[in-house]
C-alpha cells in the first residue's frame, strides 16, 4: 500500500471497468489494458440570483455536480475490460450502463454507477495501433473511501 503523503506518477491510478454493466460484482471489475491518458472533470449547476440586499453583486449556489472521466489508448483485442468498452460501438441506453471504479494512489477509492459513451473504437494511420477513446460518466452519487491511514 502506498503512503498518503508524496508524489506519485500517473501510472499508480487503477481504473476498473464493471464487466457485466450494472450487474457486476467484485470479479466482474476488471483493469482496462493499454490506457495511456485520463481526465476527471467536475461540471457543477449553480444556481444564480441578484438580490437587492447584495448592492447588485450575484449569489451563488452549487445544486448539484456530474463527474466525467476521459481515457485514451490503444484497442487491445482479447483483454476482456478493452474489449467489453470496444464491444459497446451501437449500445444505447442500459446497454452502456455499468460501474466504475478508482484507485488513487493514495490508497483512496471512488465507485460509482456510471453511463460508457464509446467514441473512437479503433483507427489511425496505417502504421498506428488502434486508438480506442471513451468517457465515463457518473450516474448518481459516487461512493468516496478515504485512503487507509497508515
Amino acid at each position: 500500500m502506498p503512503e498518503v503523503a508524496g508524489v506519485f506518477p500517473v501510472h499508480n491510478n487503477k481504473f476498473k471497468i464493471g464487466t457485466a454493466g450494472r450487474a457486476s460484482t467484485t470479479e466482474q471489475m476488471l483493469i482496462i489494458k493499454d490506457l495511456e491518458t485520463f481526465s476527471p472533470s467536475i461540471d457543477a449547476n449553480t444556481e444564480e440570483w441578484t438580490p437587492m440586499d447584495q448592492a447588485g453583486w450575484i449569489r451563488r449556489a452549487v445544486t448539484g455536480k456530474g463527474l466525467t472521466f476521459s481515457f485514451s489508448g490503444k484497442r487491445r483485442y482479447g483483454d476482456p475490460g478493452n474489449d467489453y468498452i470496444g464491444g459497446l460501438l451501437l449500445g444505447t441506453g442500459q446497454d452502456v450502463e455499468s460501474k466504475f471504479e478508482w484507485e488513487m494512489p493514495s490508497g483512496a477509492k471512488l465507485t460509482m454507477d456510471c453511463v460508457i459513451n464509446l467514441t473512437t473504437p479503433g483507427g489511425g494511420d496505417s502504421t498506428n495501433i488502434d486508438t480506442l477513446e471513451f468517457e465515463v460518466l457518473s450516474d448518481g452519487l459516487p461512493t468516496f473511501t478515504p485512503a487507509p491511514a497508515t
